[in-house]
């Protein structure tokens, strides 16, 4: 079923057409919060800020076909309130223990664990220090597993224009990060 269709059935009141818009959008929702916001914990709470406040306007949406842009440019939004708000500075308690309880050695030494997390940590500072256009595009890449074209369409520019931007992104993350182990 279309973006269009399922948008027309929740204009409807049909509640099990929202949720189909949510499960189809929200990782790319979420890969917008992360990318602009680079903290895990803020990325989910403004993920489900910029969900709520898209069926809450839902009726303002002139185009029903074009509901995925539409929801990433009220997540793009939903983050910068936040960025220009105080906010951002608090880390809840709920979120350190949530990322805690989340946390499973399986069958890795505590000492295996100990450099995979310093690895990821090293990768996520590296990768928030990449520009916005190279950062956001390498975020919706992975976090939403797109095509070139569905994240060309998303942000308005060419597929090649997709292509160049990772290709940057991943070659500057590559230098970076083997700068830092040749320490």
């Amino acid at each position: 079923m279309s973006d269009a269709e399922l948008v027309g059935q929740a204009l409807a009141g049909e509640q099990r057409a929202y949720e189909q818009l949510v499960r189809r959008w929200s990782p790319r929702v979420m890969a917008v919060c992360h990318a602009r916001v680079g903290r895990a914990d803020a990325a989910d709470d403004l993920a489900q800020e910029a969900l709520l406040r898209a069926l809450r306007s839902l009726r303002t949406l002139a185009d029903p076909s074009k509901f995925g842009p539409w929801i990433s440019g009220i997540a793009v939004r939903a983050c910068l309130d936040w960025l220009k708000s105080g906010q951002r500075g608090e880390v809840s308690l709920s979120a350190i223990s949530a990322a805690e309880e989340r946390v499973s050695l399986g069958h890795r030494t505590v000492s295996e664990e100990a450099e995979r997390r310093e690895s990821i940590r090293e990768l996520m500072e590296e990768v928030q220090r990449l520009p916005l256009a190279y950062r956001e595009v390498l975020m919706l890449y992975y976090y939403d597993d797109c095509t070139y074209q569905e994240l060309a369409d998303m942000l308005g520019v060419s597929a090649a224009t997709i292509n160049a931007r990772l290709t940057k992104a991943r070659q500057m993350l590559r230098e970076k990060l083997s700068g830092c182990h040749e320490l």
